[in-house]
This record gives C-alpha cells, structure tokens and sequence, in this order.
C-alpha cells in the first residue's frame, strides 16, 4: 500500500480547525474574536512558533497592532491554503519554511509576499556522555558519520513525524540530500539510491511524535534515547545535549511572515509593519536570546553558545512528486513499522450517536494506516469484550483493513466501564517489543465505573518493566469523560490526551503523528 499523505493531510488540516489540541481555532459565528477586525492580524502559524509569545507582546506594543496566531502543523497549513480554507479565515501565515508551499502551486498563488523573520538549522542534539563514548569532535561529524553510529547500533534517536512536522521533514530531507551524495535538487533516484542507508539509519529511531515539545518531553522521560533530531533552536533548550551541525550540510527553517492575496491593502500594511518590527535590532536581539533561533539582520549576532561556522545547505526536493515520494517512502518502507492496540469504550452509554462517530472515525481511519502496521482492536464495557489484531501487509493490504472495517462495524454498546481493567489487558497483549513504534489509545465517554481503580492501575503501571513502560497511553477526550483522570493516565504513561470534542475523526487523525 502507497500512503495517500495530500489526502490524509487534508482531511487532517480540516479537523485541525475543530479538533487540535494545540490550536485556537476561530468557530465561525460572526461574532467570533478571531473575525477579521481593523488593528488585528490574523495568523496561520507553525506551531512550533507558539515559544514567540513574548516577542510578538513585544511587536504589539511596538506597532499597535494584534496579532492572533492560530497554531497548527507546516505541511497542515500548507494543505489548507491549496484547498482555499485560509480564505477569509486569515491574514498571513507564518510557517517553518515556504519551501514544500512553493512545490504546490496552489498554495503559493494564495501568497503576495515573504519576509524571512529568522532561521534555525536542522541539527542532531546528542547526550554529552555519548559524543564523548564515540570520540566526535562536534565540528567534524557529518551525517555519514552519524549514520554509522546508528548502524552499529552505538547510537538511537528520536524525531517528529515528517508527514505531519515540517522539523521532521527537513531532518528527512537533510538525510535523504547528504547519505544521496545529490548536488543539487533531490530527485527520485537520488531517493532510490539512498534508501538502502536510509532505511538502516532509521532502524535507530527509538521516539516519534506530531510535535517539538512532546517529543523532547518524551525524551527526558525515557533516558534510554541517545539523541533527537530537531531544529537547533529546539536542541539548545535541552540540557545535557551536545547540539551538531552536520559539516556535510543541513536543511535550514527561515520563518517567513507572508500576506494572504485574499486581504486587502491595509491588511498588507500592517503585516509589513509586523515584519519590520521583527526584523529590527531590538526584537532581533530578543529572538535570539528567547529562542536560540539565529536573526537575519547582518549587525545583530547570535545568541551566546549558537555555533557560528557555515554550513552547506543542502537541496530541497524539486518537485512535489519527489518531496511527496519520500514521504511515502518514510511511511512505508524506510522507518520502523507501528504496533498499536486501540481501547474502545462501547459501554451502554455509546448507544447511539456516539457509537456512529466512534465507527466513522475509525472506518476514515483506515485509508491511513502504513503499511506493515498492526492494529488491535479492543473494544470493552465491563470487562473487554475481544481482542482482534490485524496487519497492513504490503503484499495485500486491503485485506487487513478490510478486516479493521469489519469488526468496527461489528462494535455494539452494552455494560458499564472499565478503563482501568481494560488498560491492562492492553499492555498485557503488547508485552516488550523495541522493533516497532508501540502505543495505546484509549477512547472513552465516561468515567471508570467498574473493576480495577486508579490507584490499581497506578501500581500495575509502575511495576512494568522497561520496555513495557514505555508504551505511552493517548487517551481521547469525548462525551462525558473525566478530563483529570484521562489527564492523569497521559501523563504516568507518558503520553498526551487529546480532544475528541468537537471531531472524533481529527483527534484519532491527530493521534496518527505519535505511532
């Protein structure tokens, strides 16, 4: 099976607006505060950016002017301007890198201006101990180097998910440009002639995630991950790094703030103004001191500890059929497959409406699992009703999920709820397995009214061994569920709870970027 990424993204960014836990998103009332309105920008940006709080209170006061970003994924935002969803909607964007924009004509025709605001290079942070195990000196190591580590299983990784993170995506186009040898543009059989190393330097990613923040979060937690694969801005605020450049070049983010064609002059004015107040000295210098991302204004430096020599930057694919190419290459061929066991609440409270959206979310699910995936099914009321695995073969994928479809149709609400019982079973079933990217989710309604409590639980989990604790749970919010207690299983699990509110379909799509 070929991942279809344009069409899982779109339906992803339309979710986005309704669903993502980490965005604001303007409803559409007339009277919604984030409606267009004289003095106020309205901001479509990359979420990593959310870090720029203080500087954009800085450029308020310094213009006059609101700004209100709504946070949501590069590729994500991309989508939604192709699709004509930022009509109306906003007044700029403001992502990572305009570079995968450029490859969709669409979406670059929605664009009347750029202006780079600052940048930060792709770079590989690695713990102190193991810089000094493998004898790096970190201005020499390049990424050949680094994927021998990997290879000679001296050296485990983590990154965000490419197809939903535009770090993830530079950090796989920096690897796929330098172990290519390309020259120039990536092409496809550059890819073709890199995948062989590709797919053993992907044998060394132990973490993944749909964000920066979750994954250094998760990182810190396990202690057993030597390194992540990030932007440098985000490396340098991890302790304990040693933050490399490869010397054979890297993929760089340069954060451009550009107008929508469909505002009119005055709104391009005051995004001008915005810009200008960004660029200047004074927010320059706040940039980089705030952030650790480097300023593109010549007279200010970088802040203190950023490493100054040049870097290659290395070529950005030339088409959208490349970029989109090695994307589907990732999903399917190159990184390690995914193992997860999904816990379905069909208690008597599901009847209904609720069971309708649980069976369509998890149906439109189905058109985004990768190949080589396994998928258990675990629905309970009282105790688990059964426990269906399925496998995405590539050899005959449509028989896997033509399977999935069918026990989710199967799926009746009867009994009460038992979350924590049900947990258990579920790590139960998965064991240790460190070959795949291994997660739960848990879907619920309600509270837990039966079998096993909390405390139960609690002690169960913090007796699991290593591997096995591992595993995080992503539980989802939705009907009349508890958000602390849900909260509570994310984070002793480490895990993240997501917001099923308002689309089941794009918390269980969001969700996608942490398998």
């Amino acid at each position: 099976m070929r991942r279809r990424h344009l069409t899982a993204l779109l339906a992803a960014a339309a979710a986005l607006l309704t669903a993502c836990t980490a965005c604001t998103a303007p409803p559409e009332k007339d009277d919604d505060p984030y409606a267009a309105a004289p003095g106020t920008l309205r901001v479509l940006a990359s979420s990593e950016l959310s870090d720029m709080t203080p500087v954009l209170d800085r450029v308020e006061k310094d213009t006059g002017v609101t700004i209100r970003p709504t946070w949501i994924g590069t590729l994500d935002a991309v989508d939604m301007l192709a699709t004509g969803k930022t009509d109306g909607r906003y007044d700029a964007v403001w992502l990572s890198s305009n570079d995968y924009l450029r490859l969709r004509p669409r979406a670059a025709g929605k664009v009347v201006s750029e202006t780079p605001v600052m940048s930060s290079p792709v770079a590989v942070g690695v713990r102190d101990t193991v810089v000094e195990e493998l004898g790096w000196k970190p201005a020499d190591v390049t990424w050949s180097a680094i994927e021998r580590a990997v290879r000679d299983g001296r050296l485990t990784y983590g990154m965000t998910d490419p197809t939903r993170s535009n770090s993830g995506f530079s950090t796989l186009i920096s690897v796929a440009s330098a172990l290519s040898g390309a020259q120039s543009a990536l092409t496809d059989a550059d890819v073709a002639k890199a995948s062989p190393r590709l797919k053993e330097f992907f044998e060394g990613q132990r973490l993944t995630s749909g964000s920066s923040g979750w994954l250094a979060g998760a990182y810190r937690r396990r202690g057993d991950v030597d390194a992540l694969l990030n932007y440098e801005s985000v490396l340098e605020g991890i302790e304990g790094l040693t933050v490399i450049r490869p010397k054979d070049g890297v993929v760089t983010a340069d954060y451009p703030l550009s107008s929508l064609a469909s505002t009119d002059r005055t709104t391009r004015d005051d995004v001008r103004r915005v810009t200008e107040s960004l660029r200047s000295e004074a927010v320059q210098r706040l940039i980089t001191d705030r952030t650790h991302r480097r300023p593109v204004v010549a007279s200010v430096p970088p802040a203190a500890g950023l490493d100054r020599d040049r870097r290659r930057e290395l070529p950005f694919p030339g088409s959208r059929s490349v970029a989109d190419g090695l994307l589907d290459a990732y999903e399917n061929e190159l990184r390690r497959p995914s193992r997860t066991v999904y816990v379905l609440d069909t208690s008597g409270s599901m009847e209904g409406e609720r069971l309708d959206r649980l069976k369509k979310a998890l149906t439109d699910l189905t058109g985004d699992f990768r190949d080589r995936e396994e998928v258990t099914l675990m629905p309970f009321g009282s105790a688990v009703k059964r426990v269906r695995t399925h496998v995405v073969s590539p050899a005959d994928p449509e028989r896997g999920l033509s399977a999935i479809r069918r026990d989710t149709g199967e799926l009746r609400a009867e009994g009460e709820t038992a979350i924590y019982t049900s947990l258990r079973k579920a790590y139960d079933h998965l064991g240790g397995d460190r070959s795949t990217f291994t997660s739960i989710v848990l879907m619920t309604d309600g509270e837990n009214t039966t079998g096993d409590g909390a405390g139960d639980f609690d002690s169960f989990y913090r007796g699991l061994s290593g591997d096995r604790r591992a595993i995080p749970v992503f539980p989802i919010l939705f009907g009349d569920s508890d958000r602390a207690e849900l909260e509570h299983i994310a984070g002793l699990t480490g895990g993240r709870l997501f917001d099923g509110q308002g689309s089941l379909d794009g918390a269980f799509e969001e969700i996608r970027g942490y398998q």
